[in-house]
C-alpha cells in the first residue's frame, strides 16, 4: 500500500512541476544565445509559470478585464502602447513604436525602465534570458 504522502510526491516528480529541463536547453544553447536560438528551445509551460507573478497586475485570458496593468491577451505583434483603448498606457512606451515582436518585447521584459524611459510599469524585469524566451512563448499562445 503507497502512503498518501508517498502517493502525492509521485505525482507531483510525474507533473512536470517547475522546468526541469531548463538547464538541459541552456546547455545545448552555449555561453551567448541569440534571442533567436533562445526562442527555438523556449518552453511556453515554462513560460506560463513565469507568467505567474505577473498575474498581480495582468490578465491573460481572451476579453479579461484589466487590472493595474492590461489585458495581455493577443498582445504579440499588436501595436506597443496603442492597442487598447480602454487602457491609458504611458506616454513613454506609446513613444517607443513599432510592434511587440519578439525582439521587442525581450528588450521590455529584461528592463523595462530602459526600454520605454519613464514607463509607470514598476517592474525591474527579468535577468534570464531563457526564462523570459519561455514568457514570449507563452504570450505567442495566448495571443491567437
Amino acid at each position: 500500500m503507497i502512503r498518501p504522502a508517498l502517493a502525492l510526491l509521485a505525482l507531483a516528480s510525474l507533473s512536470g512541476c517547475g522546468d526541469g529541463d531548463r538547464e538541459a536547453r541552456r546547455a545545448r544553447l552555449g555561453p551567448e544565445p541569440t534571442l533567436e536560438a533562445r526562442m527555438s528551445v523556449a518552453d511556453p509551460a515554462a513560460g506560463a509559470s513565469v507568467f505567474g507573478p505577473c498575474k498581480a497586475c495582468h490578465t491573460i485570458g481572451r476579453g479579461g478585464p484589466d487590472l493595474a496593468g492590461p489585458n495581455l491577451h493577443g498582445v504579440m505583434d499588436a501595436p506597443i502602447g496603442q492597442r487598447l483603448a480602454r487602457y491609458g498606457a504611458t506616454a513613454a512606451l506609446r513613444s517607443v513604436g513599432g510592434t511587440w515582436t519578439d525582439a521587442a518585447m525581450d528588450r521590455w521584459l529584461a528592463d523595462p525602465a530602459r526600454f520605454a524611459p519613464g514607463t509607470k510599469m514598476i517592474f525591474p524585469g527579468i535577468p534570464d534570458a531563457l526564462a523570459r524566451a519561455d514568457l514570449i512563448a507563452y504570450l505567442r499562445t495566448q495571443s491567437r
